[in-house]
């Protein structure tokens, strides 16, 4: 398994601007890589910031309902990579979400967001049973497949790696990561879904986020 910390270090690198360390920010930091852009605003010419962002998305869901990234559009949400048979990190990752769920389910600007990567056996039923069991009531939580080039390609996207691998646990390699995701579908942190300290700053940092559009 790749290093936890991995994300963090190629963020603070690509980033520069902000500090990982900073116990006291009000503003979470924008993680990925970014790019100057120059347009013309009332005929003067200003640089703005184009930031890493989530790209388009056609999956499937646990009701074998297509969804796509248009169903996140103005919501808050929580990403993540598993499969259902997972031996390892799996059970303990999405037993911390749910509580994370459990205390925003009712909330309409919060959503969640889960990944498998099993494109042979985490078909629409089997994650339908998987979330069942973990005790999701409404469809604000969704579990999606697809091909594997679009859920490794996703996986990219959100900075999580992912792979088959015969050797790992369940034939599976990838990271832990809770990823959270901000209105404008820009990375705004992520958080080891693991370890009980990691989960506690994203149930700190997620009302953060949310407080960001009505200040």
């Amino acid at each position: 398994m790749r290093s936890i910390t991995k994300f963090y270090s190629a963020a603070c690198l690509l980033l520069g601007l902000f500090s990982c360390k900073n116990n006291n920010q009000t503003t979470l930091p924008i993680y990925g890589e970014r790019e100057a852009i120059e347009k013309t605003v009332d005929g003067k010419k200003i640089v703005d910031t184009l930031y890493h962002t989530i790209p388009t998305f056609n999956l499937l869901n646990q009701d074998s309902v297509m969804i796509s990234d248009k169903d996140f559009e103005g919501k808050i949400y929580i990403a993540n990579f598993f499969f259902t048979h997972c031996p390892s990190i799996c059970p303990t990752m999405n037993r911390n979400l749910l509580k994370i769920y459990q205390q925003y389910k009712d909330n309409e600007e919060v959503r969640f967001l889960s990944h498998s990567i099993d494109f042979k056996y985490d078909q629409p039923y089997v994650l339908k049973d998987y979330a069942t069991k973990l005790g999701i009531t409404n469809n604000h939580w969704q579990f999606v497949s697809g091909t594997k080039a679009e859920i490794y390609g996703l996986a990219n996207q959100y900075l999580v790696y992912t792979a088959e691998d015969k050797n790992a646990p369940g034939g599976y390699d990838h990271q832990g990561y809770l990823v959270l995701i901000d209105k404008d579908k820009r990375i705004r942190g992520a958080y080891d879904g693991t370890n009980d300290e990691q989960v506690k700053k994203l149930m700190n940092d997620l009302p953060l986020l949310l407080s960001e559009g009505k200040k």
